[in-house]
């Protein structure tokens, strides 16, 4: 449900939170904020939301019923991962996908899938991304829309921005809130978690005001109540995040157990959640990983020329991946190995 502002958090260093991101112990540096400052924080807000194309009466309207929020803070400040060891061991991948790819989300998924491709085949046409891919996207962020979270947004972003570990970031994202009032949707839509994700796609207000699209055809890109809107807007992230038609997000493989992972080992440094990309390989062609005995485990091989990287996430003997740049773009919406994986295995079960 937070996976667009672990994201585009991430991206502080995209465009679905890194815990050591959020919960950085850099928090131990700031007190608990007063609260009897809050008002005259929210009053110096004032010439910047205007000055960015805020309607004074709309902030003027706003500004005298925003309190603050201890809880937000002291969720913010929960995150776990703040004192975790970097260094600790990465879990298995197997629990982790029989959680989150399970037959239940997988049978909704279809079912939604069924009912909305009519509209789905015209986004799919339009962005190139599968349908399955959007739903499965949409599956996990809030289980098909039946979680988008009730923290009113304009309190929490501005209870953020107030604490002020990540003021500018909150701040923006408060402003981008007073806009999306501007554009007409009511207070009591915008909702979602504490941290500013909302609607169906979880999507931070300024990722809304950037990347939203109309699915329905309405004339407006509603990502609260229309799902097609929300599906369009996935499949236009995914676009910006770098999506190539034709091709899949990976496939799964079989490893010879004489493969020199050393050898294969990439010498590049993400400067993004490094220790996800870390346990990629570097990369080869399709045709190349079939000449070091990598073959398809099930579904079809791409292209020869066609690049990719392998992960093996449970390990030698254990189920691989082959990922292409279309896993780094479900990577953009969650810098996460094991929710990238779980979205492509999820797209992949939809779809059947």
């Amino acid at each position: 449900m937070r996976s667009i502002l672990i994201g585009f958090l991430l991206g502080l260093g995209a465009i679905g939170l890194s815990s050591s991101t959020i919960g950085s112990p850099a928090q131990a540096q700031f007190s608990n904020p007063d609260p009897a400052g809050f008002p005259a924080f929210i009053a110096s807000l004032r010439a910047r939301a205007i000055a960015e194309g805020v309607r004074p009466a709309t902030f003027d309207r706003i500004a005298p019923t925003l309190t603050y929020n201890p809880r937000v803070v002291d969720l913010d400040r929960e995150q776990p991962g703040a004192s975790a060891n970097p260094n600790a061991p990465i879990p298995r991948f197997a629990p982790y996908a029989a959680r989150h790819v399970d037959a239940a989300r997988i049978g909704r998924g279809q079912t939604k899938y069924r009912a909305l491709r009519p509209l789905l085949g015209g986004i799919e046409t339009r962005t190139g991304v599968p349908e399955s891919v959007m739903v499965a996207i949409w599956g996990h962020e809030t289980n098909y829309g039946s979680y988008t979270g009730d923290f009113d947004l304009l309190r929490s972003l501005s209870t953020l921005a107030y604490e002020g570990r990540r003021r500018e970031l909150f701040t923006g994202e408060f402003v981008a809130t007073l806009k999306l009032l501007d554009k007409g949707f009511p207070r009591e839509t915008l909702k979602g978690s504490w941290a500013g994700a909302t609607g169906y796609p979880q999507f931070l207000p300024s990722m809304y005001l950037r990347l939203a699209r109309d699915g329905d055809g309405d004339g407006r890109a509603d990502i609260w109540n229309s799902e097609a809107d929300a599906l369009a807007s996935i499949g236009n992230y995914l676009v910006m995040a770098g999506w190539k038609p034709n091709l899949p997000w990976g496939v799964a493989v079989r490893v010879p157990a004489s493969l020199d992972r050393a050898a294969l080992k990439s010498q590049l440094v993400s400067p993004r959640c490094p220790r996800v990309h870390e346990r990629h390989s570097r990369w080869k062609t399709f045709g190349e990983w079939r000449a070091l005995g990598v073959v398809p485990a099930g579904r079809g091989w791409p292209a020869d020329g066609e690049l990719a990287t392998l992960l093996e996430p449970d390990g030698p003997g254990a189920t691989a991946y082959l990922l292409t740049i279309n896993y780094r773009a479900i990577l953009d919406y969650n810098c996460s190995n094991f929710y990238a994986m779980s979205v492509g295995l999820l797209a992949d079960a939809v779809e059947r």
